[in-house]
């Protein structure tokens, strides 16, 4: 009877725990935080201005905020939503990676043209390297060894040994490019292109192209489908593209590249994270100030949640975490 009475416990803890997610609002300079179980916001912190991109400490215990018209990058408590202190970051930041090992913070400085890398626990700038003009997205793989920034205007990817700080490679892609996913295992990365409508798979050893594709959505003008962030199921099976302006997110089959389908969201949607072990999907939908959510297996748009002025960045803490 006691063993019975403990499983239970533990499954309904299971079933009643949540994931907590943070969004960034470009426009009110705060943070919004959503608790994935109920679908209702919990929480709003005031940081600094123009809250853009946003990722979480390996421990999940502070969440990094790229405040761009401050020139910083800040820590904030998760728990608390106070800010801890400010990281040296170069002028506007705008999107950053974190290395696998935690302690070195790679990030885009789009007014100055370099990436600043910076040493978290010692809070000091490590590097920087000189990129393309208007440096955006930024990844580090998996293993740790590459770092990889697109510049909006040179279009291209830079690809940086985390070793030697040093550019290694550049790699031609349409214009505009604004976002980077690596695969789970690191084999690929996926780039998108705003203003080339189109999204690039690159195998990360060879650094050569093996799809490129684009977006068409009957009733929408071309001009509109601009492909920014983009999300990639641990599975292999699913990626998702968010298209920007034509307010849609693209379903792809990760495996043959062709899109599935196209969910409508709100207006110009940005961002993309998973929340419940990837059974969900949520959306950051600049003009209409809200977060829509994506049921994963379905496929299906559920809710859309009324967050702050232009939301842009999304962070998830797992419910385990």
């Amino acid at each position: 009877m006691m063993k019975k009475l403990i499983l239970t416990s533990i499954l309904t803890a299971s079933i009643l725990s949540a994931d907590t997610v943070f969004v960034s609002n470009e426009k009110d300079n705060t943070i919004t935080v959503i608790d994935s179980k109920t679908e209702k916001v919990i929480n709003t912190y005031e940081v600094g201005q123009r809250p853009r991109g946003i990722l979480l400490s390996n421990d999940y215990s502070k969440l990094y905020i790229c405040a761009s018209d401050d020139d910083t990058v800040q820590a904030m408590d998760t728990k608390t939503g106070k800010i801890l202190y400010n990281l040296p970051s170069g002028e506007d930041p705008e999107q950053f990676a974190l290395h696998p090992n935690g302690k070195e913070l790679y990030i885009s400085n789009e007014d100055d043209g370099i990436v600043t890398i910076v040493d978290v626990p010692n809070k000091t700038v490590i590097s920087q390297v000189e990129v393309g003009l208007e440096p955006e997205g930024m990844a580090v793989s998996p293993d740790g060894s590459v770092a990889i920034n697109t510049s909006e205007t040179s279009n291209f990817l830079h690809w940086i040994d985390t070793n030697t700080k040093e550019i290694i490679h550049n790699t031609l892609v349409d214009a505009r490019p604004r976002h980077i996913e690596f695969t789970k295992s690191g084999d690929k990365i996926w780039a998108s292109s705003e203003i080339g409508g189109t999204v690039m798979v690159v195998d990360t050893k060879t650094k050569e192209e093996i799809a490129k594709f684009g977006f068409k959505i009957p009733g929408i003008f071309k001009d509109l489908i601009q492909p920014v962030g983009i999300k990639l199921t641990d599975d292999g099976k699913y990626a998702f593209v968010a298209l920007g302006p034509a307010n849609h997110v693209a379903v792809v089959d990760a495996k043959t590249y062709k899109v599935i389908k196209y969910l409508l969201v709100g207006k110009r949607v940005w961002q993309l994270d998973f929340a419940n072990n990837q059974k969900k999907l949520y959306t950051t939908n600049g003009v209409s100030g809200d977060v829509s959510i994506i049921d994963v297996e379905s496929l299906k748009v559920e809710k859309t949640i009324k967050v702050g002025r232009y939301p842009w960045g999304l962070a998830v803490i797992p419910s385990d975490k």
